[in-house]
């Protein structure tokens, strides 16, 4: 018999201007990375930035609400939570 075979969405990560995906933080840094101990979170839930576009970068200030209706792109933030 013939089965039904899911259909598998590509999801597309854009980045505005063709060049990096990061536009302008610590651009000095070979390497952006940040280190967080889990155990310090002093909130229930804490975002953190993926669209690079954060004023309060690596944490989330909802940037990617206006980058996505600008570019129609669906970036949104790595949600940490607390158990």
């Amino acid at each position: 018999g013939s089965h039904m075979r899911k259909q598998q969405r590509m999801v597309v990560v854009r980045a505005e201007g063709g060049g990096g995906i990061n536009p302008e933080i610590r651009k000095n840094e070979d390497k952006v990375v940040d280190s967080v101990v889990v155990t310090e979170l002093s909130k229930n839930i804490t975002p953190y930035c993926r669209c690079w576009r954060s004023g309060t970068f690596p944490l989330c200030d909802g940037s990617c609400v206006k980058h996505n209706k600008a570019n129609g792109d669906n970036v949104g933030p790595l949600l940490l939570k607390k158990q």
